[in-house]
């Protein structure tokens, strides 16, 4: 018997992953469906971005800092205006001096023998930074800086998030001016920051305040290889001082340029957000496109004039993609980095109205959509980060889940099946590497943990990015692809620089999907719930005339056996098994001697269901999902049977789990 349709295209897309394992791909880690079986009308309005008027800056900087290009040093001072929005009198303030992290091989961020972040590399060249002077007027002229701790709290070997005690307690309400003073020495680019030669890439440099919650909790932590930020929102009006010859790149808009005595002084100024990055090299190349009413600036290294044509129709199609569906981006400009190949450790990152996107030489020769996955993923961070500033610490699914699931969304939109990987009869979607990730490591941990309970990062990419998309594009399928965006738009809509929560999220899905949606998601985020539907038996045998002793209205009648069957009719029965505590509707496809296929539907509901089949045909195999409408499903290898031992499901069993083996080298 050959391959059943479905299986064929489980075979292919699993196989195009093995080989594209195997070459090492990582695009993920920068970082079209049937109708759904049970869709969903969304009646919900949209909501309107209230938080967005009411809102007021909490943590804003006024910053000046030079850079010294030779040495790799930064000279900063400024202010900065926070104000206690807490319901309590707070007596300490917490900063984040995360360029610490670089600062020797002891380091939380540094400290253990396998490598640390994303990049996995090591520091080649230490960095720091160090407060010279904090200084608050209204609470005496004194510097606070000298009675900060020496260390984050209880780890003596990390400087990253330091505690200052006030001599005085700030009211609720009340405002705090502080004027600081530091310098900062930028590693070699290690984790998203520093220098390579003459290119810098600055991120993490000053002294940032920590996120202190509405109930006078301080959400402060220190530096962790798996963990990205947190942060309130504010003004950032920052002036930077660098060699001529450079080009800045940086948050925000750019307000003066001037050149004087040899240095290049730029300033930029940026409204509700919550960090600042910039960018300087002299060899930049630079385009400007206006793109939904956004002012682009694509900064790139000479000879990538295609990565950047690339980069630029990834953007025209993504921006109002993304502003459609999530809400209006907000800021007027939008500047966009490609570093050079010795600085590639600073792309795939974002920040406030500035992303670093990247791509290796060789994916467009190989039909791989590099460069573009990149630049929509780090584009969606804008929103899954930027616009609603989630807890990345506490909550990374928040961020990197929820984005990863809007990538794929975009890309798919954009490119089809083969949003990653396109060659002549041969596709592969995202959605299809992701899923063999997700299978892969789906039991391991809840996808709801901190960023620095996942035991290694490989973990944190499989279930926060791709078991979460995976989850998510379920949920599409299932309830309806145009409901389930209802439901995050409405999520991020009505989040707009408010600091939202898992609790937020579900209560959209809840008020667009129903009660029954936003409890699956509960549990397949929170308590490794998981789904794996199992054809667990088949059967085929003709169909038997009754026989035996029958009492009728005109006697009791003798019905002999047939000795033999003309098999012009076959009875069937199938049982499939539901495992996992998920419960999605799947449908079941027979298949007969004579290729008839007919399907049967199952709500999921119960460990199994029986079905039962009666035709002119024999019954030879049965596929669980046909069209792939519940993507979570844990194992695909049993998710067909024949009545063929030696038939395709094993073929398939064999090929596949090769794949899948492939698949375990892809980092996240």
């Amino acid at each position: 018997m050959s391959t059943p349709t479905s299986a064929r295209s489980v075979l292919v897309e699993l196989g195009a992953g093995a080989i594209l394992a195997a070459l090492g791909l990582r695009v993920l880690a920068a970082t079209a469906g049937t109708p759904a079986p049970v869709p969903v009308v969304s009646t919900a309005p949209a909501v309107a971005a209230t938080p967005e008027a009411a809102y007021a800056p909490v943590a804003s900087y006024t910053l000046r800092a030079r850079l010294d290009s030779g040495l790799h040093t930064l000279q900063g001072s400024g202010t900065i205006e926070w104000t206690n929005t807490s319901s309590r009198a707070i007596g300490e303030l917490y900063f984040h001096l995360y360029l610490n992290a670089f600062k020797n091989d002891r380091t939380l961020f540094l400290r253990s023998p396998f490598g640390a972040g994303r990049s996995g590399d090591r520091a080649k060249e230490w960095g720091y930074i160090d407060v010279e002077k904090m200084v608050a007027p209204s609470l005496g002229g004194v510097d606070l800086w000298r009675a900060a701790d020496k260390h984050s709290p209880g780890d003596p070997n990390d400087q990253t998030d330091i505690r200052v005690p006030l001599p005085h307690p700030i009211e609720p309400g009340k405002r705090l001016v502080l004027k600081i003073e530091f310098s900062a020495r930028l590693p070699a680019i290690v984790e998203r920051t520093g220098y390579a030669d003459d290119f810098f890439f600055v991120a993490q440099w000053f002294p940032k305040i920590a996120r202190l919650e509405p109930d006078g909790t301080w959400k402060s932590f220190s530096f962790h290889a798996h963990s990205e930020f947190y942060a309130d929102y504010g003004t950032y009006d920052v002036t930077l001082d660098v060699p001529e010859a450079m080009k800045v790149g940086a948050t925000g808009a750019r307000v003066s340029e001037r050149v004087s005595a040899g240095r290049r002084i730029v300033r930029h100024r940026a409204e509700r957000v919550h960090d600042f990055a910039w960018t300087a090299w002299d060899r930049f190349q630079e385009r400007r496109e206006k793109i939904h009413g956004v002012e682009v600036r694509l900064l790139y290294p000479p000879s990538h004039d295609s990565s950047a044509e690339v980069t630029l129709e990834s953007l025209r199609f993504a921006l109002p993609h993304f502003s459609e569906r999530y809400g209006t981006y907000p800021y007027p400009v939008l500047t966009v980095v490609h570093p050079p190949e010795r600085g590639e450790n600073a792309g795939g990152m974002e920040y406030p109205t500035l992303i670093t996107t990247g791509g290796p030489w060789w994916a467009p020769l190989l039909h791989v959509r590099a460069t573009e996955a990149v630049t929509v993923h780090e584009l969606g961070h804008q929103w899954f980060y930027g616009i609603i500033a989630t807890d990345e610490h506490r909550f990374p699914f928040l961020d990197e889940g929820l984005n990863s699931y809007a990538e794929s969304v975009a890309l798919e939109r954009r490119f089809g099946a083969g949003s990653l990987l396109d060659l002549p009869g041969a596709q592969l979607s995202v959605d299809a590497v992701r899923r063999a990730l997700s299978a892969q490591r789906g039991r391991d941990a809840a996808l709801a943990l901190p960023a620095s309970d996942y035991p290694s990062l490989s973990a944190l990419g499989a279930l926060v990015y791709s078991r979460t998309a995976t989850l998510l594009r379920t949920f599409g399928k299932v309830y309806g692809e145009r409901a389930l965006s209802d439901a995050v738009g409405r999520y991020t809509r009505g989040s707009r620089f408010a600091h939202p929560g898992p609790q937020d999220f579900l209560r959209s899905v809840r008020e667009v999907l129903g009660s029954e949606a936003a409890h699956q998601l509960e549990l397949g985020l929170f308590q490794r719930a998981s789904v794996d539907y199992v054809v667990r038996e088949i059967a085929s045998v003709p169909a038997r005339e009754p026989a035996g002793i029958f009492d009728r209205s005109t006697g009791r009648e003798t019905v002999a056996a047939r000795t033999g069957d003309d098999g012009e009719r076959w009875q069937g029965r199938v049982l499939v098994h539901r495992h996992g505590e998920l419960v999605f509707p799947v449908e079941v496809e027979l298949v007969t001697a004579d290729g008839n296929r007919q399907r049967r539907r199952w709500d999921g509901r119960g460990a199994f269901t029986s079905i039962q089949y009666e035709g002119a045909s024999r019954l030879v195999a049965a596929v669980v999902d046909p069209d792939g409408a519940v993507p979570l499903d844990d194992d695909l290898l049993n998710n067909a049977r024949s009545t063929d031992p030696a038939g395709a499901p094993r073929s398939l069993e064999r090929v596949t789990y090769l794949a899948e083996l492939l698949l375990g080298c892809v980092g996240p």
